[in-house]
């Protein structure tokens, strides 16, 4: 790790906060449990050197962003507020820094760090100076309260619907602080989190002395279910049930934030695709913890809308840069794609979500395509440039950035890759679900008794994966392992893209040296038996180069194919093919693909189909300006 520096404010005379520990009690579940990102450590190269990136660039880049940019000093601001203070940058800044938290806090379980836990503890000592005493905290309202934000309005609450984010800004204050108390044990973010939630159940609420107000920019809805999980109070839960009842009802309607129709009521996914997604992670949280069928109902048509409609064969969503917006059915364009990192990371919090309601494995082939490109592209190799939009054509004009003055999609990039390990693992009562093939160990119990499980796989270069027990005290259990929707011939579920070919080689499953037979259930392969601690599954995958085509709907690509190989989606870059202009480059699905490993871009299997070379969407643009295409015109 890096050496981490401690804030110049963190001298200043500041109030500090209580850094009691203690266990608080969990209430409230899915049906199918996620195996907490404290439970798994990652060993593979392919996502274990972005943990790196993350450990040794990202965080620390956005820590210093943070300082430099003036964050910090948003804070102690608001602790001596004066009406000379001129309130600049955006009215979510202050989720930056909770952001950073997070993502640090996910890297601190894996990889503790006194120097890390000690700087975080120190910002954290300047957060909490800047609460005020009935729990509020907004720097952008607290700093000069006479001049506000431009967007907050003359009074609390006020403009939240549109754009003073203070629900926002609640919501990315308790997912750091949840997963802060959850790698570190301690309370000092958590209580700040809860005093702030305090404030707004008391205020905002359908009783007398309340005001009736929805968030502007979804995300409470889910952290406030995440609070109920973790604490057992369910006013939280109740919270963000009421704002999704409230949605649609009260004088802000209108598609880009969702409240055109009550959420229960609504069947496409339309408007800003961040906010979209946020409130069907947060619908799919309130069904799933109140079993109330009409979000449930809601939810499944919007899911359905999306994969079927609107997403790209990379898995990302929100064609428009107008609004950056779900676009219309089959509207996907590819020079002009917009694909907001934030939006692809939010597409894994839903499908994630959905998965755990119904533990079925197609949210998952889902969750698996957008993190291998769309999520993956937004973020340099080495964790330092970042992409806003993900476009999946390149005239030559894009290169990513080392920061933006809007910097929701870095500081977003820098919370969720640390926390890959809780999206690995799964289970339901003695059902251990396997979701993503990587190099990992989990430790973890079934009916109160432990089992430790390891998998060892080049994936997704090499579609084997060697699962063991390396230990059993539960007796007889099911592994159910997921089989990816391309190795069963379908690219992605909702038909929006096929194959060419259906030519796969069948899906094997040996216990040690034989193969052996399996159900398959939802998408899983189910294996049930007493496991004996050194069983060893090998699981063979297709793993062969595919060539793909879009519904004739999406005129986008119409007459176009792209190649797909496992999970990765693949572009071609003009530094790769130097005589060729990529953009009007042409591929006939009667010429082979055949693909070698290479070392370059941190290694990956590199794709010769006819005269052009093609590499892993999410590791293009590494070496300067040029065009890229994913889709090419068909011979």
């Amino acid at each position: 790790m890096k050496h981490f520096f401690l804030p110049r404010l963190a001298s200043l005379p500041l109030a500090l906060l209580s850094c009691s520990q203690g266990d608080a009690p969990e209430s409230g579940s899915y049906p199918v449990e996620p195996e907490p990102f404290t439970s798994v450590q990652i060993t593979d190269s392919f996502f274990s050197s972005r943990l790196k990136a993350s450990r040794e660039v990202t965080v620390p880049l956005a820590f210093s962003k943070c300082e430099q940019t003036g964050r910090y000093d948003n804070f102690v601001r608001a602790v001596h507020p004066d009406t000379s203070y001129v309130v600049e940058g955006f009215s979510f800044d202050d989720t930056d820094v909770y952001k950073t938290i997070e993502g640090a806090s996910y890297l601190l379980s894996s990889f503790p760090d006194p120097k890390l836990e000690s700087y975080i503890d120190s910002v954290l000592t300047i957060v909490a100076a800047a609460q005020m005493e009935d729990g509020y905290l907004n720097t952008a309202r607290q700093m000069n309260p006479v001049h506000p934000h431009k967007w907050m309005g003359s009074q609390r609450w006020e403009k939240v619907e549109e754009l003073s984010h203070e629900f926002y800004n609640l919501g990315h204050m308790v997912e750091g602080a949840v997963a802060h108390y959850q790698a570190t044990g301690k309370r000092n973010f958590l209580d700040i989190a809860i005093r702030y939630a305090d404030c707004v159940c008391r205020e905002i609420g359908p009783l007398e002395g309340q005001s009736v107000r929805v968030p502007g920019h979804q995300i409470a809805e889910m952290a406030l279910c995440r609070l109920y999980n973790v604490t057992g109070d369910k006013k939280y839960l109740e919270q963000a049930k009421f704002f999704l009842d409230r949605r649609g009802t009260t004088s802000v309607r209108q598609e880009y934030s969702q409240s055109h129709l009550p959420p229960a009521e609504q069947s496409e996914a339309v408007g800003h695709a961040v906010r979209a997604e946020y409130m069907y992670s947060g619908m799919a949280d309130v069904a799933a913890l109140t079993k109330q069928t009409a979000y449930i109902d809601a939810i499944d048509r919007i899911w359905e809308n999306m994969v079927s409609c609107k997403t790209y064969i990379t898995g990302g969503v929100g064609s428009r840069y107008r609004g950056e917006a779900f676009g219309d059915n089959y509207e996907l364009p590819n020079l002009t794609s917009y694909c907001e990192t934030c939006a692809s990371i939010g597409n894994v919090f839903t499908n994630h979500r959905m998965f755990l309601l119904h533990a079925e494995s197609k949210y998952y082939d889902v969750l698996e395509r957008t993190l291998y490109n769309a999520l993956l592209a937004g973020v340099s190799l080495d964790g330092g440039a970042f992409f806003y939009p993900n476009p999946l054509e390149s005239d030559g004009s894009f290169l990513r950035q080392s920061w933006f003055g809007c910097a929701c999609c870095p500081s977003n990039i820098c919370r969720f890759i640390p926390s890959i390990p809780g999206y690995i693992y799964a289970k339901k009562g003695n059902e251990l679900y396997v979701n993503l093939y990587v190099d990992s160990t989990l430790e973890s119990s079934i009916n109160g008794k432990e089992v430790v499980l390891s998998q060892k796989t080049a994936y997704p270069w090499e579609q084997e994966i060697r699962i063991t027990v390396d230990e059993n005290r539960a007796g007889k259990f099911s592994l159910k392992l997921r089989i990816p929707c391309w190795a069963r011939g379908e690219v992605m579920p909702g038909g929006l893209y096929s194959f060419v070919d259906q030519d796969f080689a069948p899906v094997e499953i040996f216990l040690g040296s034989e193969k052996i037979d399996f159900r398959e259930e939802k998408g899983y392969a189910v294996i049930e038996r007493k496991w004996k601690k050194g069983d060893t599954l090998v699981v063979k995958f297709d793993s062969a180069a595919h060539f793909v085509r879009a519904r004739q709907e999406v005129e986008a690509d119409r007459g176009k194919v792209c190649v797909v190989k496992g999970p990765i989606v693949y572009c071609a870059e003009q530094v790769d093919n130097p005589g060729a202009k990529v953009r009007q480059a042409g591929l006939s699905v009667d010429e082979p693909l055949t693909f070698e490993h290479s070392d370059m871009l941190g290694g990956i299997d590199v794709i010769t189909a006819g005269e052009l070379k093609l590499i892993p969407y999410y590791a293009w643009n590494h070496r300067g300006k040029g065009e890229m295409a994913v889709w090419f015109d068909e011979k």
